[in-house]
């Protein structure tokens, strides 16, 4: 009977030897040539750029053939979705690189089509995909087909490395998420749940890197997004000819509508996510303004303390809920008066508020019966994903890996992304950045002229996403 189990564990070693071999000549993170992967990654993003998919229309199914080529390159099953329900010329894109089911599934996720972009105004052809000066320019450098691209080749990485995998990675390019109906998301999530069943995170945008200098100041991991609730308020009166006077002219009755609501402000809220924010960042200061936000629900009771705190736009946006008046509408012509008069709202709500009730209190501060308003878009899920999670510790853990004594700090998004059409599925969705670009160049480049990302930042973000890939499976 000995002789017996010898002889079964001899076969059984000798089974097991080819497997052992293969995973021992495997290429490992520290084996891949990390160099090729960030040329790889430069001609693939050049190649995104070329492919024009503004929106208005999209154009998302050229953008979604060209990550199928790729990708079934390299043997990795992939379906183009939705090409009925999204329109002509629109697409969303699915892939899955299939690990042992471990673990559940992590989901690489970008948008495909860009803003436009007025050649006018760029030193290069925003749709050449061009690389000189250390630089890719083009319109989606940054927003958001290079991180598409960083996401895209740290796949390749991980098929190509044959590292064994707990976890299935899922790659998905939506279409129309730069219009703010942001449908391409929806549709997907709404027509295929089944794909994202077995989906514990979702990785998309949202989050910066602030970098001043060349110095990197933190790393954000997006966790929670206000919720856009803008509005169209509408008078209507008696429409006729200009030089006979009309006082149902809808026009000035609008014009006091809106004086009401530019002087509305709503009350300011610290929620635990913007309160850690402030404390991660407060290290960057010094004296009393590092005392103020680390703790900045006190600061806000002192008068110089908000001044402070309140001139920075983001840190206003991360306080109260916002409304801003942005278009307007009425005659077309000086000598008529219209039959009605609009204007609409971009009103940014912070997670968690009662939209009925604020409402209620935007009504209030326009009594005027003759103002009616209307809803301009559908509605999202309230966004806020938990912070005590294993990505969110393999983030720091890899951030502070990299840059040693980085701070980390979750975000509230003020603007908007695909991350809360995935949360009713109650995946955790993060936005996580992961490249470093200057503040300016940052600012700028984004819905913004000569777009650009550093050639040396779009590798190193390669291998920030590899490697966080690769943490989850510790």
């Amino acid at each position: 009977m000995r002789l017996r189990a010898l002889c079964y564990a001899a076969v059984a070693c000798l089974a097991l030897a080819p497997l052992a071999v293969a995973r021992a000549q495997a290429p490992t993170s520290h084996s891949l040539d990390w160099d090729a992967l960030g040329r790889e990654a430069v001609a693939l993003l050049s190649d995104y750029i070329r492919i024009n998919t503004t929106n208005p229309p999209g154009n998302e199914l050229a953008g979604a053939h060209f990550l199928r080529r790729v990708l079934e390159r390299e043997g990795i099953e992939v379906q183009i979705l939705d090409t009925t329900g999204l329109g002509p010329g629109r697409a969303n894109l699915y892939a899955r690189l299939k690990g042992s089911g471990g673990q559940r599934a992590v989901a690489l996720v970008h948008h495909i089509d860009v803003v436009p972009a007025d050649p006018r105004y760029w030193t290069v052809d925003p749709f050449g995909g061009v690389v000189k000066d250390g630089y890719v320019w083009g319109r989606g450098a940054i927003d958001f087909k290079g991180q598409g691209i960083a996401h895209l080749v740290a796949l390749l990485a991980l098929k190509r490395s044959g590292v064994p995998l707990t976890r299935d990675v899922v790659f998905i390019a939506n279409a129309d998420e730069e219009l703010l109906g942001t449908r391409g998301a929806a549709v997907f999530v709404q027509r295929h749940p089944e794909l994202l069943r077995d989906v514990e995170y979702v990785i998309n945008e949202g989050a910066w890197n602030r970098v001043e200098d060349g110095r990197l100041l933190f790393y954000s991991v997006a966790v929670a997004e206000k919720l856009n609730f803008s509005q169209r308020i509408t008078v209507r009166g008696t429409p006729g000819h200009a030089s006979r006077p009309n006082r149902d002219n809808p026009v000035p009755r609008l014009i006091e509508a809106l004086a009401a609501l530019n002087k509305f402000e709503a009350p300011l809220t610290v929620s635990p996510v913007v309160d850690r924010y402030f404390r991660g960042i407060a290290p960057m200061y010094v004296g009393q303004q590092r005392r103020w936000l680390e703790n900045v629900r006190a600061a806000l009771a002192n008068d110089s303390a908000r001044a402070w705190i309140l001139s920075d736009p983001s840190w206003h946006a991360y306080l109260r809920n916002t409304v801003q008046i942005t278009v307007l509408k009425a005659s077309e012509k000086p000598n008529v008066v219209p039959p009605e008069a609009s204007a609409e709202l971009d009103i940014r709500l912070l997670p968690g508020t009662d939209t009925a009730a604020f409402l209620a209190s935007l009504r209030a501060a326009v009594p005027d019966p003759q103002v009616s308003w209307s809803r301009i878009f559908p509605v999202k899920t309230s966004l806020e994903s938990p912070m005590d999670t294993e990505l969110f510790r393999v983030i720091e853990r890899l951030a502070r890996e990299r840059t040693p004594g980085a701070i980390v700090v979750p975000l509230l998004v003020p603007g908007g992304t695909d991350m809360p059409w995935y949360r009713p599925l109650r995946l955790t969705a993060y936005g996580v950045d992961p490249f470093r670009i200057e503040r300016t160049e940052q600012q700028r480049g984004s819905h913004g002229n000569d777009e650009r990302v550093p050639v040396s930042t779009l590798g190193d973000g390669v291998r920030f996403i590899y490697d966080l890939l690769r943490g989850l499976e510790r």
